[in-house]
């Protein structure tokens, strides 16, 4: 079987589906990938038929740091999927038209290119690497980072939430994104939560306990971990030799204005019998280095992890379900998006703390970080879900059985139906 992997502009969503890529490969599918074209001769040195996506794609970059509240970074942040999105209808018909997949892996924010795999007749799935805002009876509204609800007033509080903030999310995806659907052909979306239940599978990359329990997940998610992965390289050969424990200190692989956490971490912590290892691949570090840190722009963290008694975070899911997978506690520092989200998940997990950035200074960043180093037992527990989902295989596991009951022969915009190879 072909199978033709669609990502979206951003490694955080390519990195995790590399390792069910090669679990597919292995059992003798054979793989394309339109993925982001700095990383297309890392995927094709693992074997796959790479290309990348179109640049007018890449062009469109992220700019929600740049607004000031919660629902304008939302609104910022979903204006630019819904700029990428025709550009996506017609470079993933394209790649279809070149690759003649038998089935399709579509990353889940790219709005056109779900369109487009709907349309298309043939077997496909999106994959999700952060928490999905899908509404439930068992949790609270997605968002803000509320707690979950305990007894009469907290339910009361999520029914008098949940339409304020579910509308705010319609009202900043829906105009472009249900423009594109019915530009593609498909049907609009009446609910947001169409948004994650289209796709007749969806690998969910996370797990209970870090994910809240619900009773009332649709047939089509499948919970698979984070499957952690990063592009294969030697350890620095100063790791070994640092004497103290270590905490890692991560920031955003797209420019988030987040080089602040960086900066309050080192002076927190200058004064502490702690080495400390920060990655700042977007961004600039100003002021110095105290003597028991470093700075790098970047690290793999998986041979951090293995020294590590604590990661701070700005929240991303990356990084932070990274940490938990290697059973090291997180302190988090969400500054916007779906951080808020994860912050408190960690948090609810007992896997570590959360401090909001507005309360960020080194002091509080401090204790949270002291705090969160006694969370190791949480940390494993939520590994230990991760494991238990079967990873990579049982995703393939899932694609293929979606694959193999998929009785429909797949045709092209064009008509002419597609030949399988």
């Amino acid at each position: 079987m072909k199978i033709l992997a669609y990502t979206s502009p951003a490694r955080g969503h390519l990195y995790p589906l590399v390792p069910i890529l090669d679990e597919l490969a292995d059992r003798g599918h054979r793989i394309a990938v339109r993925t982001l074209a700095s990383e297309v001769q890392l995927m094709s040195d693992r074997g796959f038929d790479a290309a990348p996506i179109a640049p007018a794609i890449e062009a469109i970059e992220h700019d929600d740091y740049l607004a000031g509240t919660p629902p304008a970074k939302l609104k910022r942040g979903m204006a630019t999927f819904g700029k990428r999105s025709p550009h996506e209808v017609a470079d993933l018909r394209a790649a279809i038209d070149t690759e003649q997949p038998d089935a399709i892996l579509v990353d889940c924010m790219t709005w056109g290119a779900t369109a487009v795999a709907e349309s298309w007749g043939g077997p496909w799935a999106q994959w999700f690497p952060f928490p999905l805002a899908m509404t439930s009876r068992d949790v609270p509204p997605f968002g803000p980072g509320l707690k979950p609800a305990a007894g009469t007033p907290g339910r009361a509080r999520d029914r008098l939430l949940c339409p304020v903030l579910v509308g705010t999310l319609k009202r900043a995806c829906f105009p472009a994104l249900n423009a594109t659907r019915e530009a593609v052909g498909v049907r609009p979306f009446a609910t947001t939560d169409e948004m994650f239940s289209v796709a007749p599978l969806l690998l969910y990359m996370t797990a209970e306990p870090f994910e809240y329990p619900r009773s009332d997940w649709p047939p089509s998610v499948r919970m698979v971990g984070p499957c952690c992965w990063e592009p294969p390289t030697d350890p620095p050969a100063w790791l070994n030799e640092l004497a103290r424990p270590l905490v890692l200190v991560t920031t955003s692989s797209e420019f988030q204005d987040d080089g602040r956490l960086v900066r309050t971490a080192l002076d927190a912590l200058a004064h502490e019998d702690l080495e400390v290892v920060a990655t700042m691949p977007a961004t600039e570090l100003t002021g110095d280095v105290p003597a028991n840190a470093r700075v790098e722009r970047f690290i793999p963290h998986a041979p951090l992890l293995s020294h590590a008694v604590c990661a701070v975070t700005r929240g991303g899911a990356g990084a932070t379900q990274k940490a938990l997978a290697s059973g090291v506690p997180v302190c988090v520092v969400p500054f916007g998006r779906d951080q808020l989200e994860v912050a408190r998940r960690v948090e609810i997990a007992d896997a570590g703390t959360r401090l909001p950035a507005q309360k960020l200074n080194p002091e509080r960043l401090r204790k949270q970080i002291r705090i969160a180093m006694t969370k190791q037992d949480g940390a494993r527990r939520v590994a230990a879900g991760y494991t238990a989902t079967g990873g990579a295989p049982a995703a393939t596991d899932a694609f293929e059985a979606l694959s193999s009951r998929s009785n429909v022969s797949p045709v092209l915009e064009s008509g002419s139906p597609n030949l399988r190879s």
